[in-house]
């Protein structure tokens, strides 16, 4: 008889559980040694405090009146709406709005009147706008803008914030951290909610329409045929003592929400449907990522007549 049928039943079994005993990461260690591990890049500091000098300022002005702001007016159609909530309001504010395309935050800057254009400053992606000197070069000085740090060394960021905020700049920012894939408004990160709660400034939430079909995220330039976009400023949202930053944070999405079914319809039609509780969920439908692209992409209306 050989060795194989001499074997007794079971053992290559047992075999088999000691030889995956053996290489199973029971501590969960890597691995690769971390001698011949790549060493941790830093994030590269990009300075954006000379935009913001008196030749900066001066020299962004110009070219947001005579350029920025020409460009968009051509190559689209905007309508704005409730800039009388700026009223009576005094800077510092943060600037919150949904973000689905590159058109967002120059719409929303040149919405702005130039008082408070003059000094308001935008959050950029660093590992995007930052990652080359001459696109972070004008982008800090076309939209006075600042580094955020999508992934880690988020620390950086917050105190580059609050140092804004506290020499009475004013904030534009995106908390959904990244635009749109498929043109609906997506969960809110607690940075801004947190920054107000801690500082006590206002937010002024920014409800924009239209720019999803005018530029998509992966378009190159604007859809032609000057299409129509919305942007409505809401009423400040201010952080109550003591309240949560993720609390805060659906108050302002709220507030959000209100400002798009405003555009999209009435204010009565919208304040009804706030004070139901009924408010249209602005993540848009359930379903394939394909259906919510195709519903978001619907051309906007205005007095009974789709614009295309």
């Amino acid at each position: 008889m050989s060795i194989l049928a001499r074997r007794r039943p079971g053992s290559s079994l047992r075999r088999d559980v000691r030889q995956v005993a053996r290489g199973w990461r029971w501590g969960h260690r890597p691995l690769v040694p971390r001698s011949v591990e790549p060493p941790a890049i830093e994030p590269r500091d990009f300075p954006t405090a000379w935009a913001r000098t008196p030749a900066g300022t001066v020299a962004r002005a110009a070219l947001q009146r005579f350029a920025l702001q020409p460009l968009i007016r051509f190559e689209t159609a905007p309508r704005i709406a409730g800039l009388d909530v700026l009223e009576g309001l005094e800077p510092p504010v943060i600037f919150v709005a949904n973000h689905s395309s590159h058109l967002d935050a120059p719409l929303v800057l040149t919405s702005l009147p130039k008082r408070w254009r003059a000094r308001t400053a935008t959050g950029a992606a660093a590992d995007y706008f930052f990652d080359r000197w001459v696109r972070a070069t004008a982008t800090a000085l076309v939209f006075n803008a600042f580094p955020v740090e999508r992934s880690g060394s988020k620390g950086r960021t917050t105190a580059l914030a609050r140092d804004l905020l506290a020499e009475g700049w004013n904030l534009l920012v995106f908390p959904e951290g990244t635009r749109s894939r498929d043109g609906w408004v997506h969960d809110f990160r607690l940075g801004a909610a947190r920054l107000a709660c801690e500082e006590g400034v206002p937010v002024v939430p920014v409800a924009l329409r239209g720019s999803y079909q005018a530029m998509p995220r992966g378009a190159a330039w604007v859809t032609k045929g000057r299409p129509p976009v919305r942007v409505r400023f809401g009423k400040p949202v201010r952080p109550e003592p003591g309240e949560a930053p993720a609390a805060f944070n659906e108050r302002v999405r709220a507030a959000l929400a209100a400002g798009l079914d405003e555009e999209a319809t009435t204010w009565w039609e919208a304040t009804r449907r706030a004070a139901r509780g009924e408010a249209p969920q602005i993540g848009g439908p359930q379903g394939a990522r394909w259906r919510r692209t195709w519903e978001a992409s619907r051309p906007l209306e205005r007095g009974g007549k789709v614009f295309r």
